[in-house]
């Protein structure tokens, strides 16, 4: 896996992107990468170039015998068999796929990341393109480069909002089961007519050089000044519309799928039925006070749920629940259900930090963790007394450690605001508040933070970089360095003769 830093897409002016490339077998998510420096190497490198690189330099008569060698061996090599193209049917406004696999919209980041890591050997090129400093004002893209394809993410909601096909050449397309477009038929104009029947008149876009053809939930977009003959614009045809001569044989530049009939004010709708596969998913996660500090969750989750009898139609099923600190596993289990794993702490390695005198000592058995992956939660449990005793909210955002582990958890929590001669005021911080702004909001100054490295091992470090982490009444704040939270820790109330402090971290 390669990092790689960009500073603009395709031209455009925005705040610097990073760009996560995956390559052949290696798709994996960004917390167990490999993240030692190596040298970048273009795809398919013979191995024992690679190797070379690596090596120190030879003296230049062997260096020579050498390059001679590998010329050879690579002139006597058979020509490597083209790749084959993707076949994919095109459902407007819901999908792009085949029988193996399907991009729906709507369908979480999560979720087609794991189609691309189950099909690596055939998707083998993947980009993560977003905005690194405001992750919130761009979309993310999965850039498919090898098949010309890009799945665009709303930067909120993190569910799949446009499909866009930018290489027609590197893809065969069809639909109802009838190739549009593929080596042997080129997506002309009046091939798409015949495709997809009469629409609504074109919208030609004079600055941008481009002809838009739409029907509901697709467009086909046409670069007008690759064209050999100039195209001839009369604004006032007949009947208020306009009109414009389109050369025979213009082929289709883009295309894209998206939900309702406009392009630009899209969004993404919600997740489709077939998106659930029997798991269970948090809209929105309150966190429930009491006069000191946190109490518990309360939880507003999806589930896809049925009616009555075999034939019944899927529907939607929506229902609250709520843990609070001190409950047993057994409340959790029959509140959430099943965790999607379950993780035994090893060691705290931060319990240097805490003024307890037992800190050395070591412990006969160890807390462990309910891990709710599609909730965005964990739990963790005391392991003596097996209740409750900390929350944890990931919020996902690219560019952090843990990113893609966790869906995006949509949490509320209300921070008490005390200022002098005013009595104490109630503020509300969420996913998408910024650390700057709750330390504006409070008006004083918060303790220094505790500096968080993590890592997969001691050999590999962490190209993201630090955390940062902050107490506040009961809580642990970790921020990002665009100072997004990239979590929040919630705490019980405190054990007599307990003191917490900033430096407990999960």
């Amino acid at each position: 896996m390669i990092l790689t830093g960009l500073s603009a897409i395709a031209g455009l002016s925005q705040p610097p992107i990073r760009s996560l490339r995956w390559s052949d077998s290696a798709l994996a998510p960004p917390p167990r990468l490999k993240s030692r420096l190596r040298h970048t190497l273009r795809p398919h490198t013979p191995l024992l170039l690679q190797t070379l690189l690596l090596l120190p330099p030879l003296p230049q008569a062997a260096a020579g015998e050498l390059r001679s060698g590998l010329r050879c061996r690579r002139e006597a090599a058979p020509a490597r068999r083209a790749e084959p193209m993707l076949d994919l049917e095109v459902v407007p406004e819901r999908s792009l796929g085949n029988e193996q696999w399907e991009f729906a919209l709507g369908m979480p980041l999560a979720q087609a990341v794991a189609i691309l890591q189950k099909h690596c050997r055939i998707i083998k090129n993947v980009q993560v393109l977003y905005s690194e400093q405001s992750p919130l004002s761009h979309d993310l893209i999965l850039n498919l480069t090898q098949d010309g394809i890009k799945l665009l993410f709303d930067a909120f909601n993190q569910r799949l909002k446009v499909i866009e096909v930018y290489d027609l050449t590197k893809v065969k397309l069809k639909y109802c089961g009838v190739h549009f477009n593929s080596q042997a038929i080129a997506p002309t104009i009046e091939q798409i007519d015949q495709s997809f029947g009469a629409t609504h008149p074109g919208v030609y876009n004079s600055a941008e050089q481009l002809f838009h053809l739409n029907f509901r939930g697709l467009s086909f977009s046409f670069q007008l000044d690759s064209w050999t003959e100039a195209p001839k614009y009369e604004p006032n045809f007949a009947h208020g519309l306009a009109s414009l001569q389109i050369p025979h044989g213009a082929t289709v530049k883009r295309m894209y799928i998206y939900s309702g009939n406009s392009l630009q004010d899209t969004k993404a709708p919600m997740m489709p039925l077939s998106c659930f596969l029997g798991n269970v998913y948090a809209e929105s996660v309150d966190v429930l006070r009491d006069g000191t500090g946190p109490s518990g969750l309360r939880l507003r989750l999806l589930a896809a749920g049925c009616g009555p009898g075999l034939l019944a139609d899927a529907k939607m099923r929506v229902f609250e629940r709520s843990v609070y600190f001190g409950d047993s596993c057994q409340d959790v289990l029959s509140m959430l259900g099943s965790p999607h794993k379950v993780f035994y702490k090893s060691e705290d390695k931060m319990k240097i930090h805490s003024p307890s005198p037992h800190k050395q000592v070591p412990s006969k058995c160890n807390d462990y963790f309910f891990n709710y992956f599609t909730l965005g939660v964990d739990i963790l449990f005391d392991a003596n007394t097996h209740k409750v005793k900390k929350f944890v909210l990931h919020t996902n955002y690219p560019g952090h450690y843990n990113f893609n582990i966790y869906h995006r958890c949509e949490f509320k929590i209300p921070l008490t605001i005390k200022r002098e001669n005013t009595e104490g005021q109630t503020e509300t911080c969420t996913t998408y508040s910024k650390w700057d702004n709750i330390q504006e909001l409070l008006g004083h100054p918060v303790e220094k933070p505790v500096v968080l490295h993590r890592s997969s091992s001691p050999n590999n470090t962490n190209p993201f970089g630090s955390t940062f982490c902050f107490g506040l009444q009961r809580m642990i704040f970790e921020v990002m360095q665009n100072n997004h939270i990239a979590s929040v820790t919630l705490y019980g109330p405190p054990r007599p003769g307990a003191h917490l402090r900033t430096a407990e971290l999960p």
